[in-house]
């Protein structure tokens, strides 16, 4: 809706206001008792007052020293104020009422067409997701959200916190590790929220219906007070994310001691079916392609997995191996033969470039080996370990021309210090859980990505300025986000980085051996178990005295 102070479905909805409450009532011109009193004192004085000369003061206003033509002008402006707020809440009635139409004619061709269903698939909710009256479903939400009256909640844990804002600033608490306690939104969903939201209080202050518990205030001169975005103070929000997003605003004027508070809500409405559909993945065959140089070793571990999960439970694989460098190529080549032979799988493609490494380039090559048509990539390195379900996760959600699928990695920590407390660390499958201690979601890595090969190669692939270690996956992730296809960005369970020891060339620039040491510092433990080292002499410290007493005591 094109002016402020409308209420659409997806909007704001004002909290307060009693239940299936009418559009019309919502918005009609509030009638101000105060001014409907000054307006028949001064009608009383114009025609009934003795005649003045121009500048004596009007009997009782007493301080007072206006003449007739003051009250007059006031008078007149008030009523051009009036008549321009009842005019435009008329055409917002208007608009409103046309709205309301079209919405309930849409609900209505919606409703029919679920009870019909399209090709025998249907979505059926209750009628409780899917009301006749939206308005009514609308207000609906707000009495289930905990805004009014608190909900019995089982736990601390079952909290729904809010996080605050400022005109500048968001302070949140759910922060993963690309997010900080306090920045600018940066995300354009999240800003436009935010300024949307304190718009819509403003309106609500400046512009209040009767049942808003405000008095008027004027200005020094006697004007109508009007606040602006300056005059906002701070604000918090959360979301249920069955109900909408709860607002509380905090508003002062400098010179003022008294707050105005707005509380809003963004309800969620009912549930709308987008499209239903099958997806056949039975031949759908996922290159996966490693750069690699050296490291033999943790490749050994890798086709151990390999075997496992693509081999003998997907069976639907094609591996591309680009190794860089002489050095552990023959070792290379060995390992892939005798999983050949052992698994009569053969599958594979071994491309060996006599260069020193670099990932975007090894991917790049390993990309344009395949010449059999449209293929779904698995960007892959040697480090990580993943399930089958991934592999079908990965199928799911990337779509040529539509959809490339970046999924968050769960990252494994040292087990060396997460499993101090035993003789040897674990095997590799046993540690593969999802708990604080032992890992932490990757949230600023791209590396990992699934993606047609023709995107890919209208993308322009990796961008080979870049030396080193990371960046090249940053820039085609963000390639992609300035491009019109989906980027599925989620955290998925079977895909974990295992740890590795991590080494930072002196040859790097100094902001890639910053995000290099930055990597690494988060790759070695959780905050608790990096604690327990830096304290660990004051650990052994108490350990001793608690010893040496309980010895005393038995002595003794």
């Amino acid at each position: 809706m094109g002016e402020r102070g409308t209420s659409s479905p997806g909007g704001p909805v004002r909290v307060g206001s009693p239940h299936g409450q009418t559009l019309r009532s919502r918005l009609r011109v509030r009638k101000s008792c105060g001014f409907s009193e000054r307006l028949i004192l001064f009608l009383y004085l114009l025609e009934c007052a003795p005649q003045t000369d121009g500048n004596a003061s009007l009997p009782g206003i007493i301080g007072e020293n206006y003449g007739k033509e003051y009250y007059q002008a006031l008078l007149q402006e008030q009523e051009e104020h009036y008549q321009t707020r009842a005019t435009s809440l008329k055409r917002q009635i208007a608009q409103l009422k046309q709205e309301l139409q079209e919405m309930s004619e849409k609900m209505r061709s919606l409703q029919e067409r679920k009870n019909v269903g399209a090709n025998g698939i249907s979505y059926q909710g209750n009628k409780e997701q899917a009301p006749s009256d939206l308005l009514e479903f609308l207000h609906s939400q707000i009495d289930k959200a905990e805004v009014s009256i608190g909900a019995k909640l089982p736990s601390e844990y079952g909290v729904i916190p809010f996080e605050s804002f400022t005109l500048m600033k968001v302070f949140q608490l759910e922060m993963g590790l690309t997010r900080h306690p306090e920045e600018k939104p940066v995300r354009k969903d999240k800003r436009d929220e935010l300024v949307e939201v304190i718009e819509a209080g403003l309106e609500v202050i400046n512009n209040p219906d009767e049942d808003d518990e405000q008095e008027d205030e004027d200005g020094p001169l006697g004007e109508k007070l009007i606040f602006n975005e300056n005059d906002f103070i701070e604000g918090y929000y959360r979301t249920e994310k069955d109900k909408g997003t709860q607002y509380e605003l905090f508003f002062k004027k400098a010179d003022l001691m008294e707050y105005r508070h707005v509380t809003l809500f963004r309800p969620f409405g009912p549930l709308m079916k987008v499209k239903s559909e099958m997806i056949d993945i039975t031949r759908s065959i996922i290159n996966i392609i490693v750069p690699l140089a050296e490291r033999t070793e943790a490749f050994a571990q890798f086709m151990q997995n390999f075997r496992d999960v693509c081999i003998h439970q997907d069976k639907r694989i094609h591996l591309t191996v680009v190794y860089f460098g002489k050095e552990g190529l023959s070792k290379v080549k060995s390992i892939l033969e005798s999983v050949a032979s052992e698994s009569n799988f053969h599958n594979y493609t071994l491309v060996s470039l006599n260069e020193e490494f670099n990932r975007g380039r090894g991917l790049n090559v390993g990309a344009r080996a395949w010449d059999k048509g449209e293929v779904l990539m698995f960007f892959c390195d040697v480090d990580i370990y993943f399930s089958a379900e991934f592999l079908n996760s990965c199928r799911l959600n990337a779509e040529p021309g539509k959809k490339v699928f970046y999924p968050v990695v769960f990252s494994l920590y040292n087990p060396a210090i997460v499993y101090a407390n035993l003789d040897v660390p674990p095997p590799v499958e046993q540690q593969l859980v999802h708990k604080k201690d032992s890992g932490f979601w990757r949230d600023f890595g791209f590396g990992m990505t699934c993606q047609y090969q023709s995107d890919f190669l209208t993308i322009g692939g990796f961008d080979m300025e870049v030396k080193g270690w990371g960046g090249e996956d940053v820039h085609l992730y963000r390639k992609y986000l300035h491009s019109d296809l989906i980027v599925i960005r989620t955290p998925v369970p079977g895909l974990f980085h295992l740890w590795h020891e991590k080494r930072c060339a002196d040859e790097l620039t100094p902001e890639q051996y910053r995000m290099c040491i930055q990597s690494k510092a988060m790759n070695e433990a959780s905050h608790s178990h990096l604690g327990m080292l830096v304290f660990r002499e004051e650990i052994e410290t108490h350990l001793h005295k608690q010893a040496y007493r309980t010895n005393s005591e038995a002595v003794g």
